[in-house]
């Protein structure tokens, strides 16, 4: 080999027609992601004009009405909704995603953990639509009659949060569609949390049990500082899951217009809203204010996703940092 040859490979300026095409296909990918987002963005944004042009952009988004016969809409409701229902979601689902794939991951026996796998796998294989069926005809009777009475008697006679648990046992309500929700996220913060606890390397754990550490100690103070990134990106992961589902959502959660302080009133939410009344919209500003909502949708979204990747590359930095 020459030494210009040389040369060209110390500098990196020889480029091999396999790594130009390469690199080209990867760059085109990662433009053709942008200019469908920016698709989107631009045909939600043009689509909602003529209701952000009746009511404008505060306007809207402030707004409990939503009338289609006075032609008057507000997507404060359906808003509120979609974030209430997604943080009852990550409550319940987090805890139990959490324990779950802490046992498949140290505690269970060899033998155990491919089945209990398994079996968390096929529920995020469940179609949403048997979720709603589920929830409308088994849980929704179940919760009422049996659940919801003693949370009423007791949380609910609680000073300041007792009005959250009052309510008509109905069985459809804001709050059942967020235990819906939970078990629909459940399979997926569970398996990115699984994934990420196998990463720690067995060495490190047991170090940590022969200097006398239990379990607990050993996953809060070994597995959990080196796999936090990982597990609030489950988390997040499962949120924009919750934040978006549809059809399990509008069986549930009543889909009624109005704003109620308790958790076991009737609600809607933004893709509940959209999936019920886009094939009945007429008209060109209740067309538009559906559109709208899915702009609203999309606007959440980003911005939580966004602070949630904010918060892993800082989670990342200060690791960085402390090592």
């Amino acid at each position: 080999m020459d030494d210009s040859a040389v040369s060209e490979e110390a500098t990196g300026t020889r480029y091999p027609l396999g790594d130009l095409l390469f690199g080209g296909v990867t760059w085109l990918s990662a433009a053709g992601v942008l200019l469908v987002l920016g698709a989107i963005v631009a045909m939600l944004w043009l689509g909602a004009q003529p209701a952000f042009a009746k009511f404008g952009f505060w306007g809207f988004v402030s707004s409990a009405e939503w009338n289609p016969v006075t032609e008057r809409f507000g997507g404060l409701s359906p808003m509120l909704g979609t974030l209430v229902s997604s943080l009852i979601a990550i409550l319940f689902g987090l805890p139990v995603s959490f324990g779950i794939a802490l046992f498949i991951t140290e505690m269970a026996p060899p033998w155990l953990k491919a089945p209990v796998g398994t079996a968390i796998e096929l529920l995020a294989a469940i179609p949403s639509i048997i979720y709603g069926m589920w929830g409308l005809f088994v849980f929704a009777p179940f919760f009422a009659d049996h659940i919801q009475p003693v949370l009423t008697d007791t949380l609910g006679e609680l000073p300041g949060i007792g009005a959250l648990f009052q309510g008509p046992p109905l069985g459809i309500s804001i709050f059942n569609a967020g235990i819906i929700l939970a078990i629909m996220i459940i399979p997926f913060i569970t398996s990115v949390m699984r994934d990420v606890f196998e990463t720690v390397p067995q060495e490190l754990r047991e170090s940590a049990f022969g200097i006398g550490c239990t379990t607990w100690e050993v996953v809060w103070h070994v597995i959990l500082p080196m796999t936090r990134v990982g597990v609030v990106g489950g988390i997040m992961l499962g949120l924009g899951r919750a934040l978006g589902e549809t059809m399990a959502v509008t069986f549930v959660i009543g889909n009624a217009h109005e704003l109620h302080l308790s958790l076991f009133e009737p609600s809607n939410s933004i893709a509940s809203t959209i999936a019920n009344e886009f094939t009945e919209a007429d008209g060109e500003v209740y067309t538009a204010s559906l559109i709208a909502l899915g702009l609203l949708l999309f606007l959440i979204t980003f911005v939580i996703l966004a602070l949630a990747k904010l918060m892993l590359l800082r989670m990342s930095r200060q690791e960085g940092n402390a090592r």
